[in-house]
């Protein structure tokens, strides 16, 4: 499939004019570089949930404990992406990805070697403070590489994503539990593979920053009424809430959900919640196509709402319909987010870094708070109720008929 770029058709490059085949060629590249990173970010970020079944042992941690691990990762992570996408906005960083992957390694090997809790949770929120850095800046390259198709774009980036958040378990598996807690500085290697793929695309970026400056454009669109863009922003964010909750069910309780309900082992338990991921993984490549073929609007619809059946159904599965039912959740609940990207950023045409940051920000916000409310709940109930209360989230989907219809708004605004 052929991936075009978003930049002027051609340059002058060496008194020449570079070949228009060559510019989309790069832009290619880019993008499935920044998917390849986006990979490795996310396993990183993924080993700190996958492993908390050992820290529980490792440091006598109760659920409200383990909630607040993941609330100090995201929340670093939630409240700096909006800043650090406003500010790329108006000054563009071309080698910010790499530096936040340095700061994530640090965080990784901090974690290898915490002595204690307050140590873990130091660790947790260097990851997410790098985690906060790459995200507005590789999304405003993702759709700056799409050539115009840019819930494809988003999809294929956050394929990267959703790949590497489902790798970290698998791995955890494989390598942390058997060998301890000090092996995770082994994937200090992952941080610098992507620290080397991160300052190529930074010297491209820097490179072509000034053709994007000139390609850049708004949307022909007349611009909607402060009040209703607010409101607009207030429906997205509460489906972003539905969404990150539910999913922070799964990323962080599934393990003890599946040990206490159906008796597995640790890395049993953790293969699932990978098939989970993977399904996560190859669900999202779907929504970003299927955007801008029949409009962001639509996906919304059946990604949120559509799930409904089968969370409802979850906690009354057995171990073989949990597993097929977990699959086909996140087939369906993970092609929504690229599509409330793109629908933000043609919402808000020139805040490609805000939009994301602000998107990626509340997502990671409203992971790490249902994480610890998450917690704090199973501490006083069970894991169970915690999957029963969780299985009606997706009802705040029925929202979506609130959105309106950009591009029918467009038609009815220029009559």
């Amino acid at each position: 499939m052929e991936i075009r770029s978003s930049y002027p058709r051609s340059e002058e490059r060496s008194g020449g004019l570079a070949p228009l085949h060559q510019e989309e060629n790069m832009a290619g590249l880019i993008l499935l570089g920044l998917c390849f990173s986006h990979l490795l970010n996310d396993t990183i970020q993924s080993l700190i949930p996958a492993i908390y079944p050992l820290l529980k042992t490792t440091f006598r941690l109760d659920f409200g404990q383990i909630g607040l691990i993941t609330l100090t990762f995201q929340l670093t992570s939630s409240l700096l992406q909006p800043l650090v996408g406003t500010y790329t906005d108006h000054k563009p960083k071309p080698f910010s990805l790499a530096i936040g992957m340095g700061v994530s390694l640090c965080g990784l090997l901090l974690l290898s070697r915490a002595w204690d809790y307050a140590i873990v949770l130091l660790a947790a929120g260097l990851v997410g403070v790098g985690s906060s850095i790459f995200h507005p800046e590789a999304t405003r390259l993702a759709r700056f590489s799409s050539g115009g198709r840019h819930g494809f774009a988003q999809s294929v980036f956050q394929l990267g994503g959703y790949m590497g958040t489902a790798l970290g378990p698998a791995l955890a598996a494989l390598v942390v539990v058997p060998a301890g807690q000090h092996s995770i500085a082994w994937f200090s290697i992952v941080a610098l593979i992507a620290i080397l793929v991160l300052s190529r695309i930074g010297f491209w970026y820097k490179k072509v920053r000034t053709s994007q400056k000139k390609s850049a454009q708004s949307l022909n669109r007349p611009p909607l009424p402060g009040w209703k863009v607010f409101a607009i922003i207030s429906i997205l964010a509460a489906l972003i809430f539905s969404k990150y909750f539910y999913l922070a069910s799964i990323s962080s309780y599934y393990t003890f959900y599946l040990i206490d309900r159906f008796h597995l082992s640790i890395q049993s338990s953790q293969m699932l919640l990978f098939l989970f991921l993977f399904a996560v993984a190859v669900g999202t490549i779907i929504g970003g196509p299927i955007g801008d073929r029949y409009g962001r609007k639509l996906v919304i619809w059946f990604s949120i709402l559509g799930v409904t059946p089968f969370t409802v159904l979850l906690p009354y599965a057995n171990l073989f319909w949990t597993g097929v039912l977990s699959v086909i959740i996140g087939l369906i609940l993970a092609s929504a987010f690229s599509a409330i990207i793109v629908y933000g950023q043609e919402l808000v045409p020139g805040k490609v870094g805000m939009i994301g940051g602000v998107f990626y920000g509340l997502a990671f916000g409203m992971g790490g708070l249902g994480s610890a409310v998450l917690g704090w709940l199973a501490d006083l109930t069970s894991i169970n109720f915690v999957y029963h209360v969780c299985s009606f989230l997706p009802l705040i989907g029925l929202l979506t008929v609130f959105l309106p219809n950009l591009d029918r708004w467009v038609a009815n605004k220029g009559r």
